[in-house]
């Protein structure tokens, strides 16, 4: 099976020229053209007239759904891709057939554990949605609420470890004979891609990571996230409230619906940096196929958001530095960007700061002296990871999915407004955003949040300080003392001496004053 499929893609490789693609690579590296001549003289009448990343696109395209989300990663390493191959790879498209109905029933019913009559009222055979991962089918549970099932394609883990096997093949094979090969990471960019893969693979972690963005916008008008049913759910079933709304991709619905469509943009950039930075967990695979608007009822001109595969986290660390990052970028603080990349640790500590400035203000200029309406935040940013190249920086995981969702948002945003500013949409957030993060209010709430804490650690500190030190003074656990205990106890020592000293001298003063006050009585 496995040779077979090796043919398979070695016939792919052949028909659309990549041997030519790497065989240039190894010339390039290896100092001869030998590699080059070779793939012309197995070209055997190929016309190739088709651009590269062209040629790239179909080829995946042609090898099946594991390849075509493969090159879909691969188009947001903007860091890693030549510019013409990563913008050829962002047009790839999951569209994969369905599979049978039968098939998705007899799914659900492995999954749950039940006959689909005990869970659903009716059941839709024919699915509404089909991707690479799973299909969606419209049913009904018994109390009448309709819902929404995704149900996993039938042996997609057998699939996704043959092909994953494959890609680590060639990847290993590509660092090896090219220098471009090994800059470009292949093995690094497909364990990337692994867990992304296992991640879809598993719904009950879509349905925890779905259950956490309702939890983080409930009450608000912006972001309507559906329910889950968790009586329904298995690592290969989900089960959903039915959504209702308009896919955002058809403005002239929209507009006659009555949607305000410069309004949908602003929001949908409000709730990215929301995510981003209140919740430090943002949705990552918002492109068209995954939201809705809603139309005239509750959810009228609010975005709905579908298929939580794909989430991305980001610590307090994270959040502060892409925050202070953001705001030098608007005041052109480009001294202040080079600082932070060396502070965070991304950057090695013997990068010269004039020079990380100097490759950051060329990034940055040709992009500020125009309209600011033209400037895209996302294009700065495939310009900054593209010169990070020079300087060792080390590409955050979570920061190439918050670059995929930053493009797919401002894309999209441009799409219902022409004139959206996100700068000037973006910037006011984060000024709000860092006072509240340095003000009283965010001071008193890190501390209502820690209290409890301090109240279980708190007094028993005394005790354990005085345990260890007695320890260490007895040379029992001198070792394994923490350094801010070595120090105290250090310390304490120059203290005890220093005390011994001071008790000497008051003896001896005590005692001279007794001598001085018998020679006075005596002399009287």
């Amino acid at each position: 099976m496995r040779l077979l499929r090796l043919v398979r893609i070695a016939h792919v490789v052949w028909r659309h020229g990549l041997d030519e693609i790497a065989a240039s690579g190894a010339a390039a590296s290896l100092g001869t053209r030998g590699w080059l001549w070779l793939a012309r003289l197995l070209r055997l009448g190929r016309q190739l007239r088709q651009p590269r990343g062209e040629r790239l696109r179909e080829a995946l395209e042609s090898l099946g759904p594991i390849f075509v989300k493969f090159g879909q990663v691969l188009s947001t390493r903007r860091d890693l891709m030549p510019p013409d191959i990563a913008d050829e790879l962002a047009r790839l498209q999951d569209r994969v057939p369905p599979f049978p109905g039968e098939q998705a029933i007899a799914e659900i019913e492995r999954g749950l554990g039940r006959p689909l009559a005990e869970v659903y009222a009716e059941f839709d055979i024919t699915p509404v949605a089909s991707a690479s991962i799973a299909q969606v089918h419209f049913a009904r549970l018994h109390d009448g609420r309709p819902v929404a099932v995704k149900v996993l394609r039938p042996g997609m883990a057998r699939v996704i470890e043959r092909d994953i096997a494959l890609l680590r093949t060639f990847g290993g094979l590509l660092a090896r004979v090219s220098a471009d090969g090994r800059r470009l990471k292949p093995l690094e960019v497909i364990d990337e891609f692994d867990t992304y893969l296992h991640d879809e693979l598993d719904l009950i972690r879509e349905a925890a990571n779905a259950n956490q963005l309702r939890r983080n916008f409930s009450g608000s008008t912006l972001l309507r996230v559906p329910e889950m049913y968790w009586d329904a759910c298995a690592v290969n079933v989900l089960t959903m409230e039915r959504m209702h709304g308009i896919p955002i991709g058809r403005m002239d619905e929209m507009r006659a619906a009555g949607i305000d469509l410069k309004r949908l943009s602003r929001e949908g950039v409000e709730i990215f940096f929301t995510q981003v930075f209140r919740h430090g967990f943002f949705h990552a695979d918002m492109h068209p196929g995954n939201i809705l608007v809603g139309g005239p009822g509750p959810d009228f001109n609010r975005y709905i958001a579908l298929d939580f595969g794909i989430v991305g986290t980001l610590s307090e660390f994270d959040k502060n530095y892409l925050a202070q990052n953001f705001l030098a970028f608007f005041r052109r603080d480009y001294r202040r960007v080079a600082e932070l990349h060396v502070e965070s640790g991304w950057v090695p500590r013997h990068t010269r700061i004039e020079e990380l400035e100097s490759a950051i203000r060329a990034c940055c200029e040709p992009f500020f002296d125009r309209p600011l309406r033209e400037i895209s935040l996302g294009l700065v940013l495939m310009r900054l990871f593209q010169a990070s190249r020079r300087f060792d920086v080390e590409i955050q995981p979570q920061l190439v999915l918050l670059q995929k969702t930053l493009l797919n948002i401002e894309g999209l945003g441009r799409q219902l407004d022409p004139d959206l500013d996100l700068w000037v949409t973006a910037k006011p957030f984060l000024e709000r955003w860092m006072v509240e993060r340095i003000g009283p209010a965010a001071l008193r709430e890190r501390l209502g949040r820690e209290a409890t804490q301090w109240a279980q650690t708190l007094p028993q500190i005394p005790r354990l300080l005085h345990g260890a030190l007695s320890r260490a003074a007895a040379g029992t656990d001198a070792q394994a003392m923490p350094p801010w205990a070595g120090a105290l106890l250090t310390e304490a020592r120059r203290a005890r001496r220093w005390l011994s000293v001071l008790a000497v001298a008051a003896l001896l003063l005590a005692l001279s004053l007794v001598g001085l006050l018998g020679l006075a009585l005596f002399s009287g």
